[in-house]
C-alpha cells in the first residue's frame, strides 16, 4: 500500500478547499461577475444611504470631520461579524449532501464559507474606505496594520460565533431565529453611532460586555490617529472567538453521528 505523503495531504486538502470556495461563490453570487461586484455594491450603498439621511438632518460626526467615515468604521465591522455568524448557521445543513463524500469534512466547508465572506468584506472595504480617499472625505488610516489585525480578529470572533451556532441549529432548527431576535440590539449597543467613551459609566459598564463594541472601537482606534478611547480590550473579542471556536469544532466532533 501506498503512503500518501503531508505535502500531498496538504495538496488535497487545498484543492477540496478551493473547490468549495468555488461552489459557494456560485451558489451565492451566480455564475456572472455581476453577481459578485452587487454583493459588494451593497453594503457601500447602505452606507451611503445612511450618511445621506443623517446629512440631511444636519447630523454632524460624533468623531472626526467625515460622517461616512465614522459610520463606516462601524457599521462595515458589525456587517463582517453578523455575515459570518449569521451564514455559517447554515453550512453544515447546505452541504448536507457534499459531506457523505469521504474526503470532504464540515470543517471544510465551514472553513470555505468563511473564506469567501471574508475575502468579500475585503474587497467591499478597500472599495469603500479607498471611494472616500478618493472623494476627499477620508485620510489613509493611520495604523494599517491594526486595521488588518482588527478585520483579523472580527473574523475571528464571527467564525466562533457562527461555528457554535452551526452546531447549536443542526441540532435545533429553531435557533436559528432565536439567534436573529438575540443579536438585533447589536445595531444599537455596538458603538456606531457614538463614542462609547463619551458616555455615563453606567452605559459604558453594561456595553463593555460587548465583544462587537470592543471591534468597533479597536477598528476606529486603528484608523483615526487621534481617537482615544477607555473601553477597548483587544484581548476580548479575540479570546472569546477563539474559545467560541475551539467549543464549535468541538460539539461538531461530539454531535456529527446525531446529525446524520
Amino acid at each position: 500500500m501506498k503512503l500518501i505523503s503531508t505535502s500531498e495531504l496538504l495538496s488535497l486538502q487545498v484543492r477540496v478547499i478551493v473547490s468549495l470556495i468555488l461552489r459557494e461563490t456560485r451558489a451565492t453570487f451566480g455564475t456572472s461577475t455581476f453577481g459578485y461586484v452587487w454583493a459588494v455594491i451593497t453594503p457601500t450603498v447602505s452606507v451611503a444611504l445612511l450618511v445621506f439621511l443623517f446629512s440631511m438632518v444636519g447630523r454632524h460626526p460624533p468623531f472626526g470631520s467625515s460622517l461616512a467615515l465614522f459610520f463606516a468604521t462601524g457599521i462595515l465591522v458589525l456587517q463582517l461579524f453578523n455575515e459570518l455568524s449569521n451564514k455559517l448557521m447554515t453550512v453544515f445543513d447546505a452541504n448536507r449532501a457534499l459531506l457523505t463524500y469521504p474526503i470532504i469534512k464540515d470543517v471544510d466547508t465551514l472553513l470555505a464559507r468563511a473564506i469567501l465572506i471574508s475575502t468579500t468584506y475585503v474587497m467591499i472595504m478597500v472599495t469603500f474606505f479607498g471611494g472616500l480617499w478618493l472623494l476627499g472625505l477620508a485620510a489613509p488610516p493611520a495604523r494599517p496594520d491594526q486595521v488588518v489585525i482588527a478585520f483579523l480578529a472580527a473574523s475571528l470572533l464571527g467564525i466562533g460565533f457562527g461555528t457554535l451556532n452551526a452546531v447549536v441549529a443542526s441540532m435545533w432548527e429553531t435557533w436559528t431565529q432565536v439567534e436573529k431576535v438575540l443579536t438585533r440590539p447589536l445595531f444599537f449597543i455596538s458603538g456606531i453611532f457614538y463614542v462609547p467613551s463619551q458616555l455615563p459609566p453606567q452605559a459604558r459598564e453594561f456595553l463593555q460586555w460587548n465583544p462587537v463594541l470592543h471591534l468597533i472601537e479597536w477598528f476606529r482606534w486603528a484608523y483615526y490617529p487621534n481617537y482615544g478611547t477607555t473601553l477597548l480590550n483587544v484581548w476580548y473579542p479575540v479570546g472569546l472567538g477563539a474559545g467560541m471556536l475551539c467549543i464549535g469544532l468541538l460539539g461538531e466532533r461530539v454531535f456529527r453521528s446525531a446529525r446524520f
